[in-house]
């Protein structure tokens, strides 16, 4: 599956949903993680909504956003887009949160998250 993570860095979840200029995406399993692609963000939209818009359609391939903070709009669009957010609260390493996730993985994950590890990714 792939995850997005909102960074500054490339090393850490460190920026909030709205703020951040890039995304870095993984593709991750139970048992492997890779490096997938960057998501820089281009704020050219004049309102708030359209930022949230745009910032989702560039994701709309990932299961997971992952970031510092989320609003309450962008939640409401992901989860219209089927992508489930996860709010860190404050800054984590990249690293540490794929760990977390393979550990649900090989766990008992939700039916959402079987679902969205079946999906091809690679």
């Amino acid at each position: 599956m792939e995850v997005a993570f909102s960074t500054s860095t490339g090393v850490l979840i460190d920026q909030d949903f709205h703020a951040t200029t890039r995304f870095s995406v993984w593709h991750i399993g139970a048992d492997e993680a890779c490096y997938a692609y960057s998501v820089p963000v281009k704020e050219l939209e004049r309102s708030r909504d359209d930022r949230i818009s745009a910032k989702v359609s560039a994701l709309q391939d990932c299961a997971i956003v992952c970031a510092r903070s989320i609003s309450g709009p962008a939640i409401a669009k992901m989860a219209a887009s089927k992508i489930h957010p996860i709010k860190t609260g404050g800054s984590v390493s990249i690293e540490e949160m794929i760990t977390r996730l393979q550990e649900v993985l090989r766990s008992n994950p939700a039916p959402w998250l079987r679902k969205a590890e079946a999906q091809p990714a690679w």
